[in-house]
Order: C-alpha cells, then structure tokens, then sequence
C-alpha cells in the first residue's frame, strides 16, 4: 500500500473526530487540536511576544487599540469561549496586526498611522480575530500532521507538552506558510473567509465596513510605491491579490451594510 493511502486511512478516525465548524460562514474543517491547548499556546506565545518586542509608551495609541478591540471583543460575544482579552500596542514601521487564541491580540505602530480612523483600525483587527475564530492556524497545523501521515501521534504530542518548537510551529501556522502548493491555496482563502469575518466584526461594533475598501486600496497603493513585495505573482502569495480582495469585499457591502446600520449608534 503506498504511503499517501496508508496515511489517509490512519488520519480517517482523526478527520471525522477532529471537524469544526466557523460560528460565522458554517464552513467546516478539520482540527484536531483541542480549544485549551490552542489557547495555552496562544497565552504563552503571547508573552513571548512582549518580552522580545517593544511594547509602545503612547498612551494614546493603546487607548485607541483598546477601545476598537473591546468593541470588536463584544461583537465577538462567546464566539472564542474563555477569552481573556488584551490589546497591546508594539513599536514597529510594519503595517501589521495580529491575534493569538485566548484574545490576545498586538498592533504595530506603522498599522496605526495608516489606518486614519477607527474604522479601518476595526477591520483589521477584526480580520485577525477572524482567523483566531475560524481556527485558521490549528486548521493549518492540523491539516500538515495529517499530510505527514502522523496525526494521532502529533496530537497526542501537542496535549502532553508546549515546547519551543511547538510554539513555533503554533505562530508559523497563525502567521501563514510559504510553500508552493496545496498550503498556500488554503491559506488565501482562509484569508478571504477572514476578511468577510473582520467586516462583519467591524459592523456588529457599530464601525462602518466600507473602511475596508479604502484600506485596502491605501495598502494596494503602498505596494505600489516600492514595496519589493508588490511584485510577486498572486499564486506565490498566502494572501489575495489585491484588487481582487478590493472587489470581494466591495461585493459583500450590501450584506453587511445592514448590521453596521441596525449597530452603528450603539456605541459611544
């Protein structure tokens, strides 16, 4: 028997044990490592995180950060169960957010000065939680144990201990992939299923989703600028292009624009 279909035929009790389902577009997927240890991976990764990096003194900035966050974390609800939510601000030119499972998410500085109002903050953060909700990064990790053909034994692993090379693993797979192939194909349409997430987010926290339109083409006309990534094809990247992601989105408005019109005055 060759080894992929060995490998299929072990995985089959992991697949039918390990699916979950998104709380927000009811897609199925296969992760096979539990919520408690997602979020102890994330709580640890996390703290790694604050002690390698520069956490901002802006008073301001954290104020602004905390203040979308805590509107997106209500129209989270119990969509991420046990959630203990901090928002940290890091010192960074980079355009760029991120969230861990458990609530902890962190905002880059350079994020803040492109994003010009709360809105556009909203959507991102709003997409990275996204990804925490759908799962995306145990879905990754789940998903390579079992093209490895050892996924019993590496879930089994993961349950018993949290090591460097775990936690590694753990923020490779919520910071994405770059292999050419079946993993980066699923990687940008995670993407897109947390972009349509972080709208929807930006919209129940009263925060109008059109920000992500013309956040998206600020980023688009930074690439554009200069940025050496700007070039490479679409098919090499674990994101979508961006004019398409711009027309997505600007095709999903008019099923969003009602929640942000029955949310927006219930904020301050």
């Amino acid at each position: 028997m060759k080894f992929w279909a060995a490998a299929l035929i072990a995985a089959a009790p992991l697949v039918l044990a390990g699916c979950y389902t998104n709380p927000v577009t009811g897609r199925q997927s296969l992760v096979l490592i539990s919520q408690g240890q997602e979020v102890t991976l994330g709580q640890e990764s996390f703290g790694a995180i604050r002690k390698a990096e520069k956490v901002s003194p802006d008073a301001r900035a954290n104020a602004r950060v905390k203040r979308v966050g805590g509107r997106i974390a209500q129209a989270v609800g119990d969509q991420l169960p046990n959630a203990k939510w901090e928002f940290v601000v890091f010192e960074s030119r980079d355009a760029n957010a991120f969230a861990l499972p458990g609530g902890k998410v962190g905002v880059y500085t350079g994020l803040l000065a492109l994003a010009e109002n709360d809105s556009e903050l909203a959507i991102v953060m709003g997409h990275e939680i996204g990804h925490v909700i759908a799962r995306h990064g145990a879905e990754r990790m789940s998903e390579a144990m079992v093209i490895a053909g050892v996924g019993a034994v590496s879930a089994a692993a993961i349950e018993d201990k949290t090591d460097v090379q775990t936690r590694n693993l753990f923020l490779l797979a919520y910071g994405g992939v770059t292999a050419v192939g079946r993993v980066l194909p699923h990687s940008r349409a995670n993407e897109s299923e947390a972009d349509r997430m972080g709208v929807i987010y930006a919209a129940k926290a009263g925060y109008d989703p059109r920000a992500a339109i013309s956040f998206w083409q600020k980023m688009a006309k930074q690439k554009e600028s200069g940025a050496p990534a700007a070039a490479k094809p679409a098919w090499l990247s674990t994101h979508p292009a961006d004019q398409k992601r711009i027309a997505d989105l600007q095709a999903f408005m008019p099923q969003v624009g009602p929640v942000y019109e029955a949310n927006r005055g219930k904020f301050p």
